[in-house]
Formats: C-alpha cells, structure tokens, sequence
C-alpha cells in the first residue's frame, strides 16, 4: 500500500511541471485551511474554533486593497527593508571578504562579531530608540541588523570554501592578488554570498515587523499589531499573509540577481 502511494506521487510529480506542482501545494494548504476553520476544528493542543476562515481573510484583504493606507503601509515596509538590507548586503559582504581573507580581520573582527551575533535583533529595540533621533532610523538598524549577519557567516563561509589549489593554481600562472581575489575567490563564494543574502532578506521582514508593531506608525508589521488590538482577527491573518508574500517574492528578486551574476551556474544545473 505505501509502495503504491510513493508510486503514484513519483508519477504526479513526474507528470507536472514545478510551476503546477506548486500550485498544487498551495491549494492544499488553502484547503486544508478552509476544511479545519469551517468544521471547527479542536484538537485539544490546537483549535480552529475562532481561527478566521479563507473566505473572511479574502474579504479583508479586498477590503485593505482598495483602502487609500494600503500604499502607505506597503511603502513604508519596503522602504525600510530595501534600506536596512542594502546596508546590511554592503556591510556583511565587505566584513565577510575580509575576515575570510585576512587572517588579522578574522583575530579583530570576527571576536566581537561573535559575541554580538547571537542577540536577537528584538533585544536591540530599546537600545535603538535611545540610539537614534527618530523611530524610522530605529527600524531601519533593527532591519540592518537582523539581515547583516546571515550575510556576513555565509560570505566567510564561502570564502573560506573556494579550493585552495585553484588559488595556487592562478598564482602559480601569474596571477596577482587582485587578479585571485576578482578571478577565483570572488566567484567561488558568490553562490554562499547569493544564499545568505536570500536569508538574510527574509530575517530582514522578521525584524522590520517586529520593530515595526513596537515603535511604527506606518507598515505592514504595525497594522498587524493594530488589528490585534482591536481584535480583527481576520485582518490579522491578511498582514500575515502581505508578509509572507512580500517576503517570498523579495528573497526571489535576491536569488533571481544572483543567476544573473552566476551565468556558470545556469549551464551547470541544464546539463543535470
């Protein structure tokens, strides 16, 4: 029985292209949805009793898009992370190249890199606050924050993976230190650099929302929040789901720029 079950999979996933296949899987999670909110759902550990249905969530979300807020919300949560990451990818980046690199930035940086890495980036707010002179520059840190440090561990990791007899190899042909730098290692840490930057984009909405439900006034994170308070639950799933979206479809604009500066990569995964 389990043997025809793999089976049939094996040939649906065989017969659908991946566009479709995950659609298909996003129905599910609709459905599923839909059938534990309309039978109410009590498990004793977890209950759908007053979780809102797919039907009310759509109704508030219309209800959000043809409000004149909803542009104000979205433009203030994008401009915020758009800020905070790019600063992050600058910093993280330059950090991550030199502490992989330099054997002097590993013992200066990478210490007190360290000790700060493990704080989450909501301990920050406070600080924050006190720290700047406005709360927009407060949620723009806390963002930059939260995206520096995926960037930065997996530029050091991706450094410190390219193959040292490739850089033997350039420098015994020749090739100076920037030539090796720009030639090899570059190159051969782009595609960890590339994945800590989709992390880091995600880790970036993590922190901007929750800065954002403490001290925002504009922003998808704050009106999350304020349905909470008012206790619009179905409003709630809606800012939820504007995260999820906004949050996959920026991480996808961060790999989609990495196929273009990794064209090597695109034939390697066409010959597979």
């Amino acid at each position: 029985m389990a043997s025809s079950s793999v089976s049939s999979f094996v040939l649906l996933r065989a017969g659908l292209p991946r566009a479709a296949l995950r659609t298909v899987a996003l129905l599910g999670c609709l459905l599923a949805w839909h059938l534990a909110t309309v039978q109410r759902v009590d498990l004793g550990f977890i209950t759908f009793r007053n979780v809102p249905s797919p039907r009310e969530v759509a109704e508030s979300a219309w209800a959000l898009a043809r409000s004149p807020l909803v542009l104000e919300h979205l433009g203030a949560s994008l401009r915020r992370v758009f800020i905070g990451f790019g600063l992050a990818t600058v910093v993280g980046v330059a950090l991550g190249l030199a502490v992989g690199r330099a054997r002097w930035a590993e013992d200066t940086l990478l210490p007190p890199l360290e000790v700060l890495r493990p704080i989450p980036a909501v301990a920050w707010i406070p600080l924050a606050i006190l720290m700047f002179p406005s709360s927009e520059a407060s949620m723009v840190f806390i963002t930059f924050v939260g995206a520096l440090f995926p960037v930065l561990l997996s530029t050091v990791h991706g450094v410190e993976a390219v193959d040292a007899r490739l850089v033997a190899s350039a420098r015994s042909l020749g090739a100076g230190r920037l030539a090796v730098f720009g030639e090899v290692v570059l190159p051969g840490a782009l595609p960890s650099i590339v994945t800590g930057l989709a992390i880091g984009m995600g880790t970036a909405w993590f922190c901007l929302v929750t800065a954002e439900m403490i001290s925002g006034q504009f922003g998808i994170g704050y009106y999350t929040w304020m349905s909470y308070t008012i206790q619009n639950y179905a409003d709630i799933v809606v800012g939820m789901l504007f995260i999820g979206v906004l949050g996959m479809g920026s991480s996808a604009l961060v790999r989609r720029a990495g196929q273009l500066l990794m064209p090597w990569r695109a034939v390697q995964e066409a010959r597979r």
